[in-house]
């Protein structure tokens, strides 16, 4: 059986918005990221596991707000006190997640079906984002991540690059389909491509 994305009927490939007679190198993109493993690792408050201890495709993790750690494959977002999101290219990664985090010490969840995912790149990046989301984006840098909402749809929002700027965003699959159209009209005064 093949899986059908979030955005399958919605994401569609062109210019848009304030695009004419500017170089498309200087637009906005827009893409659908699919096919990635996520899986929200949540350590039990009776845990005596110390997570210094704990390695996962060579990341350890960290208990700091708002901290990503990663690798070429994975990375690892703060989620919360002791509860993290793991995202990986690396899909068998799963049955290695089973194996170090114990069920007795942490909550392992699958949710890779279960978010629809957009990856917004360019100089105007940040601007997008400040026009739906009350938090304050000029001192969101590199390997930050934050859970917010955005035009009262809630995400999580990954922030993988500033040079040009690239934010991946997460929200529930049900709620995808706004959430795009809500990404894209506020990139529509930029101009925008969707790859």
């Amino acid at each position: 059986m093949t899986s059908i994305s979030a955005l399958n009927y919605t994401h569609k490939l062109g210019l848009f918005g304030n695009h004419e007679n500017k170089n498309e190198q200087n637009l906005l993109k827009v893409s659908e990221i699919k096919n990635l493993l996520i899986v929200q690792l949540v350590k039990y408050k009776n845990s005596s596991v110390s997570i210094e201890n704990i390695d996962i495709d060579n990341l350890k993790l960290k208990n700091e707000p708002q901290s990503v750690i990663s690798n070429k494959d994975t990375r690892i977002l703060w989620n919360g006190p002791y509860n993290w999101f793991l995202i990986s290219i690396k899909k068998d990664l799963l049955k290695v997640i089973y194996e170090v985090f114990k069920n007795t010490e942490f909550a392992i969840t699958d949710l890779s079906h279960s978010r629809a995912i957009i990856e917004l790149e360019g100089n105007d990046v940040k601007e997008v984002l400040k026009k739906g989301c009350p938090y304050n984006f000029n001192i969101f840098n590199k390997n930050n991540c934050i859970n917010s909402t955005f035009n009262g749809i809630a995400f999580t929002a990954d922030m993988i690059d500033v040079d040009p700027y690239k934010v991946r965003m997460f929200s529930l699959r049900s709620f995808g389909e706004s959430f795009y159209h809500s990404i894209t009209d506020s990139s529509l005064e930029f101009g925008y491509k969707a790859i």
